[in-house]
């Protein structure tokens, strides 16, 4: 039985080094031809020349903690936020994700409580890709946190059929890494959660008792649990060249928003894909004041975006990247190819004969990308 085939027609086709006006055609889940020219054949969708690119890929999302609590102290079905979530990312051209869920809470404390979460969420996710309730394609990446108390027992829940993919190892301990500025971490917690300056302060000798408590060994075992799950190990927020060694000592391949131009490029000359924040980029710089994203991407050390908090960051922060090279096809490799080839995907995140059809059509409103269609597999999802 034939295929059934998809035409995409006078479109600007991003290739993985240029971009060319033609048309590409979807055989099944495909992409099964390429071919150049403004040509619109029968029965083909004609793109009236947007651009026609792969599906971005996403590695690092905190958006499905959003939904899960809207506001403070709401909590929302987690089906609906899993939902909600699913459709938010399709909306914005992201075809792959890797969910972000924390692992390892801190169950002691007042008004500093994180609770577990992660194994009932990926048991949803789970049985709705079973169920072919998403739009997109979603794998698990859990965010092991070092400083905490459950982080073994919650990593002991997950085994190698759960579509785990990364894990990273976080240290959100205050003085070092994101918030080596103890004044941005007051910031953001207190604005947070509302604490008054001597719960803060009992807040931070809880957690430098964790870490005394806990680290090493949770470390270690981190390590240990992502190598059994198969998943792609990463370090996060490395600060120094010494950190960056520590990290590569582990079999980390991938850096998540290295805080200092020094670590970013101790990362490069270790082999390891160095990750930023769009929202710094598009911001112009980090909210927790460490280095800009622009700063790396002009020294030639930033590999690939991630949207962190903002879906919308993603395929923006892509193009902006793209246009300031005067390379889009460039820019657009942040969030396609190079994530792809990070996270072992090998069989999406390039517009090349075989892989999978996941495709986004963009038009370009002077530097405002709007999101026209959505391939997933060859079908439409938006």
């Amino acid at each position: 039985m034939t295929a059934p085939q998809t035409i995409l027609a006078n479109a600007h086709l991003v290739l993985p080094t240029e971009v060319v006006r033609g048309a590409l055609v979807i055989e099944g889940d495909r992409i099964a031809q390429i071919d150049t020219g403004t040509t619109v054949p029968p029965g083909a969708l004609d793109c009236d020349g947007d651009l026609l690119a792969p599906g971005l890929i996403e590695l690092h999302t905190d958006n499905l903690e959003r939904h899960m609590s809207p506001r403070p102290g709401v909590t929302w079905p987690p089906a609906q936020a899993i939902a909600a979530h699913d459709a938010e990312l399709a909306s914005v051209g992201i075809t792959t994700v890797f969910d972000a869920m924390r692992i390892g809470s801190i169950l002691t404390g007042q008004k500093t409580k994180y609770i577990r979460y992660a194994r009932p969420m990926a048991e949803l996710f789970l049985a709705l890709r079973a169920r072919r309730a998403l739009r997109i394609s979603h794998f698990l990446h859990l965010r092991a946190e070092i400083c905490s108390e459950t982080l073994v027992d919650e990593f002991e829940e997950f085994a190698p059929e759960d579509r785990v993919g990364i894990v990273s190892l976080m240290d959100h301990t205050p003085g070092q890494r994101q918030f080596r500025d103890i004044s941005k971490f007051r910031q953001y917690l207190m604005g947070k959660r509302g604490l008054t300056e001597d719960e803060f302060q009992a807040h931070v000798e809880h957690l430098y008792s964790i870490q005394a408590q806990f680290g090493a060994e949770h470390e270690a075992q981190a390590v240990a649990h992502g190598k059994r799950l198969g998943a792609v190990l990463a370090s996060h927020d490395d600060t120094t060249a010494q950190q960056v060694a520590h990290s590569t000592g582990h079999g980390v391949s991938l850096a998540e928003f290295p805080t200092t131009h020094e670590a970013a490029q101790a990362c490069r000359d270790a082999g390891l894909a160095v990750m930023m924040g769009a929202p710094n980029l598009l911001r112009g710089g980090s909210h927790s004041g460490n280095v800009a994203a622009s700063d790396l991407a002009a020294s030639g050390l930033l590999d690939i975006l991630s949207s962190d908090y903002a879906p919308s960051s993603l395929l923006c922060a892509a193009i902006k990247l793209g246009q300031e090279a005067g390379d889009l096809a460039l820019g657009l490799k942040t969030v396609t190819a190079a994530p792809a080839l990070a996270a072992r995907l090998t069989d999406r995140g390039a517009l090349s004969l075989g892989l999978r059809a996941d495709l986004v059509r963009i038009h370009l409103d002077r530097d405002v990308p709007v999101v026209r269609g959505l391939w997933v597999q060859g079908d439409r999802r938006g």
